[in-house]
């Protein structure tokens, strides 16, 4: 049947789509790192008269292609978020069909962000809400590839179970928001002429890297915690294993002068900390629906 076909669908495409959502965020730091945040300086064309990259551009051809590149990768996600709304539909998975229509709107959103960033020449501050505009769409593409199998239902979780879930999850997002006010003060702001934020890098990453401390210390007491199951904690392990890779290569980035492959490479580890954070308040919150026989 069709709707079989399109429920098998289902795991390609959303996996395909949380992978492009991920991709995205590692090519817009490799924008930014490479100082070709405006090599297409304006919006939706990429200089005026020219919707692709043109010779002789004031930013360079090299930087101008490097934007471009991020734009286009815009459109790949577009398709596998069009592919997994139709596959949601033919598959009657009601309950994934808000999840799968937020991933166009959210797409659309950064369309217009994107072009606002622009405009404002890069504003740090722009370029923040960018790139946390695709940590919640990072959030439900992992919550349409862990719903994907079958129907979920939400849990009543009680107590102190569910507060734990709760602060994990907003604590992991939190650490994320620092980042990128950090980002926002340091040296690789996508054009050499782009102002930062007026604040002290060390004051700022003392901050952040307190936050660290914190969420890794209270993933081991959530970790120890007699109520959670077999699946939280597994994913708990490997969310430990993430973020204090992420600790070690923050900190070595930084006495290093923050080398751009390095930044590029915690970016990633960024993103990785978000999607486990996710899954483990995913694996508390919802559980798979019985269906009756």
């Amino acid at each position: 049947m069709a709707s079989q076909r399109a429920a098998r669908a289902l795991t390609p495409l959303t996996l395909a789509l949380l992978i492009s959502q991920a991709a995205i965020v590692v090519t817009g730091g490799a924008v930014r790192l490479t100082g070709s945040g405006l090599g297409c300086p304006t919006w939706p064309e990429c200089t005026p008269g020219s919707y692709f990259p043109v010779e002789n551009q004031i930013e360079g051809v090299f930087h101008s292609w490097i934007e471009f590149g991020n734009r286009l990768l815009t459109f790949v996600l577009v398709l596998f978020a069009l592919a997994t709304l139709i596959a949601v539909l033919r598959s009657a998975r009601k309950d994934l069909r808000p999840l799968a229509a937020g991933q166009i709107l959210g797409i659309l959103g950064q369309g217009v962000l994107g072009g606002i960033t622009v405009l404002t020449n890069l504003h740090p501050l722009t370029v923040a809400a960018h790139f946390l505009l695709s940590i919640i769409l990072i959030a439900a593409a992992t919550s349409l590839h862990s719903r994907r199998k079958g129907p979920t239902v939400r849990i009543q979780v009680n107590g102190r179970l569910n507060s734990y879930s709760r602060f994990h999850v907003m604590w992991a997002g939190l650490v994320i928001t620092l980042g990128t006010i950090v980002t926002a003060v340091g040296p690789h702001a996508g054009d050499r002429d782009v102002p930062r934020l007026d604040l002290r890098i060390p004051e700022i990453t003392r901050i952040h890297s307190l936050s660290v401390y914190i969420l890794i210390l209270f993933s081991i007491i959530y970790y120890k915690h007699k109520e959670i199951n077999i699946l939280t904690k597994r994913r708990l392990r490997i969310f430990f294993g993430i973020s204090l890779a992420q600790g070690v290569l923050g900190y070595i980035q930084y006495f290093l002068g923050v080398p751009e492959l390095l930044v590029g490479l915690h970016i990633l580890g960024s993103t990785l900390v978000w999607i486990a954070a996710w899954r483990i308040w995913l694996s508390v919150q919802f559980k798979a629906k019985e269906i009756a026989q």
